[in-house]
């Protein structure tokens, strides 16, 4: 039996920008697109820290080094500049899963990668 488990999460980002203009998604850095193990186009989840509001959209590749986290289109009603989130992206696997948790600092740089255990009770 394959169940959809977590592959890898951006924890703590900060949103930079919200272009309600752009045409869905969200922009990520192109370092925290490989650090986090995603692709351009993969599906995410986006919980906002903020507000509570969860949506789905995909990523498209930032400028690299530039910290770069933008909500694009109708997300950017739900999701909006200053907002800290986790990026979530999920896999089909008929085994157990190890995901990666990356962590940014307030500039949205990768800073580590660390447990979930580690990493929710702020060691």
């Amino acid at each position: 039996m394959k169940r959809l488990l977590l592959k890898s999460m951006i924890m703590g980002a900060k949103v930079v920008q919200a272009d309600l203009r752009y045409v869905g998604s969200i922009t990520i850095d192109e370092e925290l697109i490989e650090k986090s193990n995603l692709s351009p186009n993969e599906n995410v989840l986006v919980v906002d820290h903020t507000n509570g509001k969860r949506l789905e959209t995909y990523v498209i590749k930032g400028e690299r080094g530039s910290g770069m986290i933008c909500m694009n289109g109708a997300a950017a009603h739900l999701v909006n500049q200053g907002d800290t989130i986790d990026i979530m992206a999920f896999a089909w696997s008929s085994g157990d899963a190890q995901p990666l948790f990356i962590e940014v600092d307030a500039h949205n740089r990768f800073s580590r990668y660390a447990e979930m255990s580690e990493s929710r009770l702020g060691m």
